[in-house]
């Protein structure tokens, strides 16, 4: 019988990844919980309005990036007004959408790569 050593490499290899590692349970201090519980909530008070800062400008950028998302949608939509509505003088407002249906995922791209610094707090 014919086995393939590659094969059976990988399948040594992800035996031997699955059989060595095993989690291990790590169990917090209840003490130390409650120590540090008035700290934590003294902390908890003073980022709140940074965090809600961060969240607010984070949900603008998701929805910029939901707007690029339909603004894609203009690329058909322009192709059939230059094609079928062409004779009706849809040609014009056709190749505009045509070039906005176009950039619409280099914007979606900027969009999204600049999300997670207005997450941050930071409004670009």
């Amino acid at each position: 019988m014919f086995v393939n050593r590659k094969i059976l490499a990988i399948i040594l290899i992800f035996s031997i990844t699955f059989v060595s590692f095993k989690p291990e349970a790590k169990a917090i201090d209840p003490v130390t919980i409650a120590i540090l519980a008035p700290y934590a909530i003294k902390a908890a008070e003073i980022m709140a309005p940074y965090v809600m800062r961060g969240l607010s400008c984070g949900a603008k950028g998701l929805v910029a990036c939901g707007k690029d998302t339909l603004e894609i949608l203009y690329l058909p939509l322009g192709l059939i007004q230059s094609t079928l509505f062409a004779p009706f003088g849809g040609l014009g407002s056709g190749m505009n959408n045509i070039v906005k249906g176009c950039i619409a995922p280099f914007k979606l791209v900027v969009d999204v790569l600049v999300l997670p610094i207005k997450f941050m707090g930071i409004s670009i």
